[in-house]
């Protein structure tokens, strides 16, 4: 599969950990409320599978904690999230608010497989209380883990004009 450039191109610099993580914090709040509905249509389809009573009935025993296809669902709405935007534009909702973008050191589009890199390794980030996302204090090269484990960028980019 080709790679796309992305717009606009040029030689900008890497995005700040301030940056990022406001950015995160943005998309914390979008995925928060996609994760929300997700669960709330996989519930209704679950009790229309099922029948209320033996939603209920389940429910109140505990049987229906900790469901692993529920989870499995999540991991994979959350990954289709990142992995959409990640491969079209380089930048998800929280990314454009605050001017940063994910791509290749030639300014083009990370492929299907390195948004699946970042976001594996991202989730480690965060299980190491969040030391891959500090290391760009660290690094150079300003990368985090998953930045290295890609072979992707984060950028700053300009704001578009109206």
């Amino acid at each position: 599969m080709s790679k796309h450039p992305l717009t606009p191109q040029g030689d900008f610099p890497v995005a700040t950990l301030g940056r990022r993580l406001a950015a995160m914090f943005y998309d914390f709040l979008l995925c928060t409320a996609l994760l929300i509905c997700t669960a709330g249509l996989y519930k209704m389809v679950q009790m229309a599978i099922i029948g209320e009573e033996r939603m209920r009935t389940l429910t109140e025993s505990g049987a229906l904690d900790g469901d692993p296809l529920l989870s499995t669902v999540l991991l994979f709405v959350l990954f289709g999230f990142f992995a959409k935007f990640w491969t079209w534009s380089g930048q998800t909702l929280g990314m454009q608010v605050w001017c940063v973008r994910v791509q290749n050191p030639d300014g083009t589009a990370i492929s299907l497989w390195q948004a699946l890199l970042r976001f594996v390794v991202s989730i480690a980030s965060l299980l190491c209380l969040g030391l891959g996302f500090f290391w760009v204090l660290v690094d150079k090269q300003k990368r985090s883990w998953h930045d290295i484990y890609s072979d992707t960028c984060v950028v700053r980019v300009p704001k578009k004009k109206k």
